[in-house]
């Protein structure tokens, strides 16, 4: 089997370290992996495979010479240095918002719409953790019965946010119960100019507000999933960020054009690739974010016709956000490409 040499950028950070987890766990083929991060972690060592990795500045010169090349460190990086890496003959994987609504650039779920690969001229992007793991949900049912409408809220772990909310949470959660002063400083987000306490509380924001009021979070749950899908779809969506480490849960309202039972609903759900149902609520059974973190399976469950509409499904969804989410979702569409032998333009 031909190995590869591959390059994750953002190699530090918190999904840049689920790829290295990721790519060993599922023994991608490579032949040489380089690390990848801003000049502050220079040097760092990471453990790969048994194997202490130095990681490098990311640089023009760094991106190039791969044949595949995974960016985890935000939009603005993958800005400057995606199209070079894919300049040089790599295929980029992008786990930021920098290409996602860019029509020369597939957005792709391998589940969902693993063809659109085909279309790739150098970079594929990543979708938004939250709508990664909807969509695998929605688009089994809008396969059976057309969604005419989402209605979506989300309840999203901390780990959404990085490291500093993950600290937040446990530092915040002590001081909380040590009856001792909290001074928030990570969430909405770390440059908010207002932050509030995440340790047994809720915050009604994901990212920051754009048009209409709505989240820029909230907008790519609508923008994203009309892409995934192929055609326009009217969503209206609340993302919440709540007291979990990991994992992302989404409540899903569905208006579809056919007649879906329940029991229709979940044989459908339960044939979908990458999904496991769990509804068995007689024993009290359905998803939680404890039950979906570390898995690679996105879990489904609470599956209900709605009481106030004909045709109309709720379904609860809940998925590791950093696994199927991010890097996973990632690493998958690096192994379908080079199932679909589309690794080179």
């Amino acid at each position: 089997m031909r190995r590869y040499k591959v390059a994750i950028v953002g190699a530090t950070g918190v999904v840049g370290q689920e790829f290295l987890t990721i790519l060993s766990e599922r023994d991608f083929p490579i032949d040489k992996l380089t690390l990848l991060a801003s000049a502050k972690s220079k040097g760092r060592q990471l453990n790969f495979r048994g194997d202490m990795l130095q990681v490098e500045e990311v640089s023009e010169d760094a991106v190039s010479g791969h044949d595949i090349v995974f960016f985890a460190a935000g939009a603005t990086v993958s800005r400057q240095f995606a199209k070079k890496a894919a300049e040089s003959g790599a295929l980029v994987i992008d786990n930021s918002s920098a290409y996602r609504m860019d029509p020369d650039v597939p957005l792709v779920v391998p589940q969902v719409n693993p063809d659109d690969i085909l279309k790739h001229k150098g970079i594929i992007a990543n979708p938004n953790c939250t709508t990664t793991i909807m969509v695998m949900a929605l688009k089994p049912i809008d396969d059976a019965a057309q969604v005419k409408r989402a209605v979506v809220s989300t309840y999203q772990a901390v780990s959404g946010a990085g490291i500093k909310a993950i600290d937040a949470l446990f530092r915040e959660s002590l001081a909380y119960l040590e009856g001792e002063a909290i001074t928030p400083d990570a969430l909405p987000y770390a440059s908010a100019p207002r932050h509030y306490q995440i340790a047994f509380n809720i915050v009604p924001q994901v990212d920051a507000f754009g048009d209409m009021m709505y989240t820029k979070e909230e907008w790519k749950t609508v923008y994203e999933t009309s892409k995934i899908i192929g055609r326009k779809l009217a969503i209206t969506a609340t993302t919440v960020r709540v007291p979990v480490e990991r994992s992302h849960s989404i409540s899903m309202n569905l208006e579809t054009e056919g007649k879906l039972t329940r029991e229709e609903a979940l044989d459908i759900l339960s044939r979908a690739p990458g999904i496991r149902v769990i509804d068995e609520p007689e024993e009290l059974l359905y998803p939680t974010p404890l039950l979906a973190s570390g898995k690679d399976l996105v879990l489904v469950g609470r599956v209900r016709e709605d009481n106030s509409i004909p045709n109309g499904l709720n379904v609860w969804v809940v998925g590791d956000q950093l696994r199927k989410g991010a890097a996973l979702n990632a690493v998958e569409i690096g192994e379908k490409a080079l199932e679909l032998g589309c690794l080179a333009r």
